[in-house]
C-alpha cells in the first residue's frame, strides 16, 4: 500500500524554499479547505474530550486541521481514551487473571495493545508522532517522492 501522503502544510514546513518540499519540488496545495479546527463532538468521553483540547491548539497553529477532520480526530481521541482506561485497569488489576484454564492474560492487555496501535495510526495522520516531529524540526527529506519518475 505504501506510505500515507503528508498534508501539504507539513511538506511546506520542511521545504527548502517557499512553496517547495524538502527536495525542492513544488508542493501542490490541494483543495482550498478552510483551515479551521473542527468542533469537538458533544458525545466524546471525558478523556477523549481532554485529549481533543490538548492536541487541537497545536495542530491549528500549524494549520493542519479543517472541519472535515472531525471524524478522524474523534477516532484518535477515543482510541486514546480506551488506551488509557485499559492501561489503568492493567495497573490496578495486574497483567494476568486466574481462570478455569489457569493463568491467562488480563483482557485489558489486548484492549490496550489494540487501542495503542489505533492511537499510533491516527496520530501519524495528524503529524503527532515523535518521528514526524523530528522530521519537521530538522527539515529532513523523508525520502517520499510524489512522483518517483519525475
Amino acid at each position: 500500500m505504501g506510505r500515507t501522503a503528508q498534508p501539504a502544510a507539513l511538506k511546506l514546513i520542511k521545504g527548502r524554499s517557499p512553496g517547495t518540499d524538502s527536495g525542492g519540488r513544488p508542493v501542490n496545495q490541494g483543495p482550498a479547505f478552510k483551515r479551521l479546527p473542527p468542533d469537538a463532538p458533544s458525545w466524546l468521553s471525558d478523556e477523549a474530550a481532554a485529549e481533543w483540547a490538548r492536541v487541537v491548539p497545536g495542530l491549528q497553529r500549524l494549520e493542519l486541521l479543517k472541519p472535515e477532520d472531525r471524524a478522524g480526530l474523534a477516532a484518535y481521541c477515543e482510541a486514546w481514551a480506551i488506551f488509557r482506561e485499559a492501561t489503568e485497569t492493567v495497573q490496578r488489576e495486574g497483567l494476568t487473571i486466574e481462570a478455569k484454564q489457569g493463568t491467562l492474560a488480563h483482557p485489558a492487555v489486548a484492549i490496550a495493545r489494540n487501542a495503542g496501535r489505533e492511537v499510533r495510526a491516527w496520530a501519524a495522520h495528524f503529524g503527532l508522532t515523535p518521528s514526524t516531529e523530528q522530521a519537521l524540526a530538522r527539515g529532513a527529506d523523508d525520502g517520499e517522492d510524489d512522483n518517483p519518475f519525475a
